[in-house]
C-alpha cells in the first residue's frame, strides 16, 4: 500500500472537493457488537518520527490508518526515509540515507505532530530546519516547551518565520524543569537526548500513556530510561541507536469515544484488547455523567439501555467535569463528555481548562436541540436529557468532529457532517467500522465542482 493513500491533493481545487466529502447519518439506531481500537494516534505520530534517531530498520506495528499518520509519512519520505506498508497496520521506516534538515512546509502545515521531528534531526545531524507546524485550531498551542529543551541540551535557537536549530557541537545531557508538562514537549526531548551520551533528567514531564509508548521504544532501540509514567524521566542516552520493532498501544481516546456511542444509542458494546488501566479517570468521569462500563480481563463492556444520569457533587452541589494533564481527564475526551452530557438527566459543568477554542463547536450541539450554554471559552454548563434532531455541520476538528458524530447517531432523523477530513485525521475507517456496530452512516463522495 503507498504512503500516500489519503495523502490530501495538493491542488487547491483538490482539497475544496476533499472539503465537500461528508458523512450522511440516520440517527436512532442502538450501537452494538464488538470493536477492536485502532492503535494510538498519539503515540503512533512520535513513534514514526523516532526512526530518525537510527540508520536501521525500525518496523512498527498497529499503525492506524489515518490522515495524520499519512502525512507524517510523506514528510519522512522527504527527508530520505524509506517507507513500506508491509501489512494494513504494519509500517517498516529505514532513515539510512538521511537528507538534509528542512522540513516541506507544505506537509508540516496540516499536522501540529509535524514539530516532532526536530528533536530527532537535530540529535542524529545537528541541525533542523523547521516551518511552524499546523494541525487543529483549538487554541493556543506553546512551542516553548519544546525549544527550553533544545537549548538546555546545547543547541542554538533562531527564529524567523522559521524555526533553525543547530547544535554543531552535538548535544550534551543535562537536567532541566519544563514549565508546563508539555506532551509533545516532552516526547521532543526525549528523542534528542536519547542521542546525547550521558544522563538527561527531565522535570515536570508529560506521562500519558503516548509518552510511555516512546519511551518504551526508545528502549528497545538502545537508550535506557528511568522514570517511565512519572514526571521525572532519566535518559540515559548513548552515541548511536539500533532498530527495533514495537507494537503500538491501543488507542485510549478511541475507546472513550466508542463507550459515549454506545451509552447514548442504548447499545451493548465490547471493545476488545484495552489497557485498563489507561481508562481509571475515563471511568470515573463517565460514570458521573452516568455511562457505566464494566471489565472483562482487558475487554471494557458497555451494559445495554442504560439510564443516563448525572451524579450531583455531595450537597446536590452541580457537578464539574475538569481536564488536565495525565493521569487527570484527557483533554482529547473533553468534547466527548460534552456530548455524552446532553443525554444525561441532570446539570454538569464542563471546564477545559488547556485550549481556549476546544468548546466553539457547541453551537453545532445547540443547533440540534442540546441544552448548553457556553459561559466562555472554557466553561460550558449542559442541561440534559435533550432530544436531538437532525442538522447539517462541519467538523471544525478531530475531536469535536466525533462529538458531533456522537449526537447525530442519537438524534432523530438525518444529519450530514461535512469537513470529515478532519475526523478521518483521527479515526480509522470510522464509517465501516460504526456500520459494523449498526450505525446507519454513509460517506458521501464529493459533488463535481461547477466548471
Amino acid at each position: 500500500m503507498p504512503f500516500d493513500t489519503l495523502a490530501e491533493p495538493l491542488e487547491s481545487d483538490g482539497v475544496a472537493a476533499r472539503l465537500m466529502e461528508k458523512f450522511v447519518i440516520q440517527g436512532g439506531q442502538p450501537l452494538s457488537g464488538t470493536i477492536v481500537p485502532a492503535g494510538n494516534k498519539n503515540a503512533a505520530l512520535p513513534a514514526l518520527a523516532a526512526c530518525l534517531l537510527t540508520e536501521e530498520e525500525v518496523v512498527l506495528r498497529n499503525i492506524p490508518h489515518i490522515r495524520d499518520v499519512e502525512a507524517m509519512l510523506e514528510l519522512l519520505a522527504g527527508l530520505g526515509v524509506s517507507v513500506e506498508w508491509r501489512d494494513d497496520n504494519v509500517v517498516a521506516l529505514c532513515a539510512a540515507n538521511l537528507g538534509g534538515g528542512e522540513v516541506d512546509p507544505e506537509v508540516a502545515n496540516r499536522i501540529r505532530a509535524s514539530f516532532l521531528v526536530a528533536g530527532p534531526l537535530l540529535a542524529r545531524t545537528g541541525r533542523a530546519e523547521m516551518p511552524p507546524p499546523g494541525g487543529d485550531v483549538i487554541g493556543r498551542r506553546r512551542l516553548d516547551p519544546h525549544l527550553d529543551a533544545f537549548r538546555a541540551l546545547g543547541a542554538r535557537v533562531e527564529f524567523d518565520r522559521w524555526f533553525r536549530l543547530t547544535a554543531p557541537g552535538g548535544l550534551k545531557a543535562c537536567d532541566f524543569f519544563m514549565d508546563e508538562p508539555s506532551v509533545m514537549g516532552t516526547e521532543n526531548a526525549m528523542m534528542a537526548a536519547a542521542l546525547a551520551p550521558g544522563s538527561t533528567v527531565i522535570h515536570n514531564a508529560a506521562s500519558e500513556p503516548h509518552v510511555q509508548d516512546l519511551a518504551r521504544l526508545l528502549l528497545q532501540m538502545g537508550a535506557r530510561i528511568e522514570g517511565i509514567g512519572s514526571n521525572v524521566l532519566i535518559i540515559h542516552g548513548r552515541e548511536e541507536l539500533g532498530g527495533a520493532d514495537y507494537r503500538i498501544g491501543p488507542d485510549y481516546i478511541e475507546i472513550g469515544s466508542f463507550i459515549a456511542l454506545a451509552a447514548v444509542t442504548g447499545g451493548e458494546l465490547r471493545v476488545r484488547d484495552t489497557v485498563p488501566s489507561d481508562l481509571r479517570m475515563t471511568r470515573l468521569v463517565f460514570e458521573r455523567i452516568g455511562c457505566q462500563m464494566e471489565f472483562d480481563g482487558d475487554d471494557v463492556i458497555v451494559p445495554p439501555n442504560q439510564r443516563l444520569r448525572v451524579r450531583d457533587d455531595e450537597g446536590d452541589a452541580i457537578s464539574k467535569i475538569e481536564d488536565g494533564p495525565w493521569p487527570a481527564f484527557p483533554a482529547d475526551l473533553t468534547s466527548i463528555a460534552l456530548a455524552l452530557a446532553t443525554q444525561s438527566e441532570g446539570m454538569v459543568l464542563i471546564f477545559e481548562k488547556m485550549f481556549e477554542n476546544r468548546l466553539f463547536f457547541v453551537d453545532k450541539l445547540v443547533s440540534m436541540g442540546a441544552r448548553v450554554l457556553l459561559c466562555d471559552p472554557h466553561r460550558a454548563v449542559v442541561s440534559g436529557p435533550s432530544r436531538l434532531h437532525g442538522e447539517r455541520m462541519e467538523s471544525p476538528d478531530i475531536r469535536a468532529g466525533m462529538a458531533m458524530l456522537i449526537a447525530a447517531l442519537c438524534a432523530r432523523g438525518e444529519s450530514e457532517i461535512g469537513n470529515i477530513r478532519q475526523i478521518d485525521r483521527g479515526y480509522e475507517r470510522i464509517d465501516e467500522r460504526l456500520q459494523s456496530l449498526g450505525a446507519q452512516i454513509e460517506r458521501v463522495p464529493p459533488e463535481p465542482l461547477a466548471v
